[in-house]
């Protein structure tokens, strides 16, 4: 049998262990265990063993090791996660994607009975009806407010009821209350508080993006750079495609004012001389699309009548 370890033997092996998951390890999760079981940390660990390793400990110890193996290696990176290790807290260590892992500790949640003096995480509400209780039972009922009636000689609670707000602790009566409809309104797991990877330390939230989100925020970001350059006439290579279009429009309003024209200005200014020309454009649009039959059809009536002479054979577009 191994002599049981001194509290120096255990410090030393703690110590050498988180340092060697911090070199091994560059993803790491900070999750809060408040009322969290032994039993429960166990399945835990189970679910998770393979490429992710969860430890917990003192979070003095926790900081003294990081701090000592960042001085060690001369990687700074490392003491990021010290503002980090505050509360009840452990790491989870992991190689495996950080989102799926997450998920997966989310999985491990224990129902647990509302005690007294704990500050309730949800609302809890009591549902509308038979509960099972005999009539003598009506007192906790009366002290909570709680509207009820006798049915076939058992107590009915007649409308929901909001009996403990999220944030309040949990009184004595309504502790007892729960526990004689046999509700347990809590659940507890480990719940993910920060993210650290590679020397980055983020929200938990991040993970949930998806990549329709990320192009949402990012054209949203192109944006605000588009709208600022174009505000104070910087360019940038979001804002170039409208300069140009702005200083095209400019030129084009010169050319149509005065005398000076170029090509694309022609065109523009034989429209604004005979605006009759606009239908014949509109007009040709629809049927250059309506496709290969109707075209086929405007052949077939082409050979069957005689081709007539036009004076007007300008059927150009504004845009060619």
């Amino acid at each position: 049998m191994a002599p049981k370890q001194t509290k120096a033997e255990k410090k030393i092996a703690y110590d050498g262990k988180l340092c060697q998951l911090l070199e091994e390890y560059g993803q790491i999760l900070v999750v809060n265990a408040d009322n969290v079981g032994s039993n429960q940390l166990q399945n835990i660990r189970k679910g998770l063993r393979g490429d992710s390793v969860v430890l917990m400990g003192k979070n003095t110890m926790m900081k003294r090791s990081v701090r000592i193996h960042a001085e060690k290696t001369g990687n700074n990176a490392f003491l990021n996660l010290i503002p980090l290790l505050v509360g009840n807290v452990g790491l989870i260590f992991t190689k495996g994607d950080l989102k799926e892992v997450s998920e997966e500790v989310a999985k491990y949640k224990v129902g647990a009975p509302a005690r007294v003096g704990l500050v309730a995480p949800i609302d809890v509400v009591v549902p509308p009806g038979n509960t099972g209780l005999d009539p003598s039972q009506t007192s906790f009922f009366q002290v909570l407010n709680i509207p009820t009636k006798i049915n076939k000689g058992t107590v009915e609670i007649i409308t929901p009821v909001e009996l403990i707000k999220k944030g309040e602790k949990v009184g004595s009566s309504e502790a007892a209350l729960l526990a004689k409809l046999g509700i347990r309104p809590f659940s507890y797991g480990l719940v993910v508080l920060s993210v650290y990877d590679n020397g980055s330390v983020f929200s938990p939230e991040v993970l949930d993006l998806t990549e329709d989100d990320l192009i949402e925020k990012f054209a949203a970001g192109v944006s605000m750079v588009t709208s600022l350059s174009l505000a104070i006439s910087f360019p940038t290579l979001a804002a170039a495609p409208h300069m140009f279009v702005n200083a095209y429009k400019n030129v084009l309003s010169i050319a149509v004012e005065t005398d000076y024209s170029f090509p694309e200005a022609d065109k523009v200014k034989e429209y604004l001389k005979d605006p009759s020309k606009f239908a014949v454009a509109a007009v040709a649009a629809p049927a250059s699309a309506s496709g290969p039959p109707a075209a086929a059809a405007k052949e077939e009536e082409k050979k069957e009548e005689p081709a007539e002479e036009s004076d007007d054979d300008m059927g150009f577009s504004l845009f060619d």
